[in-house]
């Protein structure tokens, strides 16, 4: 069997196929196409078994399989659903000191994806006196996989959506919060990984692209009338991202974003600084996209959304000014493909509560709690 296909995990697709049509390994071959966009969904590999099923039934014709959008749609790998309860615990003085939080996902076959998993280390852990964590499964049939900055995309919403409530408790901003919770920590030691050592955590590095967000942002200075601004942090596949959005309500509950300021760091050098400038954007974007739209939903084990109009891409008129700062650093360059996406969802919908006082906190992010 010899096959192309525009795969993320190329070996596992040939292996998978090997075993479905009872065949050595070494007599599949993958040819590799560099070509379109992954985001995760291309790590799973159901295309390369069904073109080999199609062409094993076809031997020494050539097959050329395509899917519909309405086949992309609705036989997908679904980012998971998850739901959080969470509490804080604050002494005399405003000063936070605990965090409860229990985190109600999915899993299948008994197992949870990573997905849909959550570590014990998730941020403040270990940044606050006192810290519980829980998680509890429900099974599902429903395929799930990863989408862009998988775990991520989920829990920066929550975590920085909740802290952002903390401050304002406090009677001070998230920035503020943060950057308390971060001094006086050492960084956090390096992980095992099948790859290698993974780097820890470094306070230092995140205190360094929140007070740039803060200066290129203008931070202080008040959002124009019927405006909020909104700020975001996040570590994430080695990066560090601080975002701050500048949003408002239009009549009908309908999010307007004006302005995006991306602090980034990935290190001691920007390789390519065209194609960075474009992986932050596209990340921007993306995340905004997650945040207002992009909801599946499922009514008797069949997706609902079936093409671009009932499945809303973000388009030009709704995508806002992007100015992106890079604060390099004395450590290895890293990559930029997903760190920049999860804080730019909390950074909204923290704006949005600036602007009305409303705080969204399920995505997408619903129109009628504006309207």
């Amino acid at each position: 069997m010899e096959m192309w296909a525009p795969s993320q995990a190329p070996q596992s697709g040939r292996d998978s196929v090997a075993a479905m049509l009872k065949i050595p390994q070494d007599k599949v071959t993958v040819h590799l196409t560099r070509m379109g966009g992954g985001f995760g969904r291309r790590l799973d590999n159901d295309f390369m078994n069904q073109a080999a099923a199609i062409a094993a039934k076809m031997p020494g014709k050539p097959v050329q399989l395509i899917w519909s959008r309405e086949d992309d749609l609705r036989s997908d790998f679904f980012r998971p659903a998850g739901w959080h309860r969470l509490r804080a615990a604050l002494d005399s003085s405003g000063k936070l000191t605990g965090i409860d939080g229990h985190f109600i996902t999915f899993e299948t076959a008994g197992k949870i994806p990573n997905p849909a998993s959550m570590t014990a280390d998730e941020f403040p852990a270990g940044f606050v006196p006192n810290v519980r964590y829980g998680v509890s499964s429900i099974d599902t049939r429903v395929p799930m996989g990863p989408l862009r900055a998988p775990r991520s995309n989920a829990l920066a919403f929550v975590y920085q959506s909740f802290l952002d409530e903390v401050a304002h408790a406090q009677g001070k901003d998230l920035p503020t919060l943060m950057l308390e919770l971060l001094a006086g920590h050492e960084k956090v030691a390096s992980k095992p990984s099948p790859f290698g050592p993974v780097p820890g955590f470094d306070p230092a590095r995140a205190q360094g692209v929140i007070k740039k967000a803060l200066a290129i942002s203008n931070w202080k200075s008040p959002a124009p009338a019927g405006r909020g601004k909104g700020f975001g942090f996040y570590f994430s596949h080695l990066g560090y991202f601080a975002e701050i959005v500048q949003a408002g309500v239009a009549k009908g509950g309908q999010v307007e974003i004006d302005n995006v300021w991306v602090a980034a760091d990935v290190g001691s050098q920007i390789i390519n600084p065209h194609g960075a400038l474009n992986q932050v954007q596209g990340s921007i974007i993306d995340g905004l996209g997650q945040a207002t739209a992009l909801a599946i939903r499922l009514k008797d084990g069949a997706v609902q959304q079936t093409n671009f109009h009932t499945y809303q891409l973000p388009r030009m008129p709704m995508t806002p000014q992007i100015q992106v700062e890079w604060v390099k650093t004395d450590n290895p360059p890293t990559g930029l493909g997903e760190p920049a996406l999860p804080p730019v969802i909390p950074a909204l919908t923290n704006a949005l509560y600036a602007a009305t006082g409303k705080r969204a906190r399920n995505l997408p992010i619903d129109k009628k709690l504006f309207a």
